[in-house]
């Protein structure tokens, strides 16, 4: 919206063509996301905390987590409120890749919203019923693959990439769609088992999603995509928008969500995000550096599949509790030692993934 009316007053002012320089629209999204998150946070924080929308915590986890009982979740959505805003203000509305990656985003949160609304405020300890939530990622995920796998026009950007290697690519066709629909609801499954400890998913998803945003501002460049030989997507780049919101969000919710928490992310904030990163990563043709840089979002969902695997076929736990965070707590581990180290392998997985851009 304000590119818009940049572009136009560059007819009577020459110093507004700032603004159509997606670095600078990527900086200002990314302050201007933060500032609604710290802005919007206090209030949505009262408000949950005068309708009673409070965290339930199990029982059988951490017996430090019987203190956050009552806490305020749902916070999720002042993310979703500072990430839409922003993306309407700063990005480039004719672009279809800014409008599917924000309207997956909000779709998924939609869902998870659905599922916490009930939990919290129906008094549903089941919340959405694991398969209809299931089934409306699905649908989701699903349109989002066709959309892409049809606007894609160019041989190249339906392509699997392999890191590392220079003319290593794997020309998917329709099995694209099945690609991409796991990537979008892998990943939003994945931040959501994430999210058990105060700032564990948030900030991973962050640092994730501002090297997403620096891989989409390459990937939209024609000189960088050939210099560093990656795939070069037309369009892509105006998705430094929308992960400089991203990252300007969720700094703003981690304010709030620091250990200990004032408000929790719920399923409508980490279902929404997961989704998010894994549509960028799928537009910008990046999805395996993508699984490296969100390690820990893959470590706690393969700790959750083998703990479930491990239980029906030997009747033992592989780990004292699944996630895998639940299982370092309960070895005496204290919770800001968890998320911390959490913190300093993504920031190392994170700069890993970014210099694969180069090893090639």
């Amino acid at each position: 919206m304000l590119m818009l009316l940049a572009e136009y007053l560059t007819q009577f002012e020459s110093g507004f063509r700032v603004f159509s320089y997606l670095t600078m629209r990527g900086i200002l999204a990314a302050g201007t996301a933060l500032a609604i998150s710290l802005l919007i946070g206090p209030l949505m924080i009262r408000r949950l905390n005068f309708h009673q929308v409070g965290q339930a915590v199990r029982d059988d986890g951490p017996e430090s987590h019987l203190s956050k009982s009552g806490t305020p979740t749902m916070g999720g959505a002042f993310i979703l409120v500072g990430i839409g805003a922003t993306c309407l203000l700063w990005g480039d509305l004719r672009n279809p890749y800014l409008w599917i990656a924000l309207l997956v985003t909000l779709a998924f949160g939609a869902v998870g919203w659905v599922d916490d609304y009930r939990k919290v405020v129906e008094q549903d300890s089941r919340g959405l019923p694991a398969r209809w939530k299931y089934l409306w990622q699905s649908v989701i995920g699903l349109a989002a693959a066709f959309y892409l796998y049809t606007a894609f026009d160019n041989p190249v950007t339906t392509q699997l990439y392999i890191p590392f290697f220079k003319d290593v690519a794997w020309s998917m066709g329709p099995l694209f769609i099945v690609l991409t629909y796991f990537v979008i609801v892998g990943a939003s499954n994945a931040v959501n088992l994430t999210d058990g400890l105060d700032g564990l998913a948030i900030l991973p998803t962050v640092m994730v999603g501002t090297a997403l945003g620096i891989i989409a501002y390459l990937t939209g460049r024609v000189d960088f995509a050939e210099y560093l030989n990656i795939p070069y997507v037309p369009g892509s780049g105006e998705l430094v928008v929308f992960c400089g919101a991203i990252a300007g969000a969720g700094l703003g919710f981690l304010w709030f969500n620091t250990y200990p928490a004032q408000v929790f992310m719920g399923d409508v904030g980490a279902l929404a995000l997961g989704a998010a990163l894994g549509t960028v990563a799928v537009i910008t043709r990046h999805e395996i550096v993508f699984f490296i840089m969100g390690g820990i979002f893959v470590l706690e969902t393969v700790s959750v599949i083998l703990q479930v695997a491990s239980f029906k076929l030997t009747g033992r736990r592989m780990f004292r509790m699944a996630p895998i965070h639940h299982h370092f707590e309960l070895k005496g581990w204290p919770e800001p030692r968890v998320i911390v180290r959490f913190w300093i392998i993504t920031v190392m997985l994170v700069l890993f993934g970014l210099a694969t851009l180069k090893l090639r």
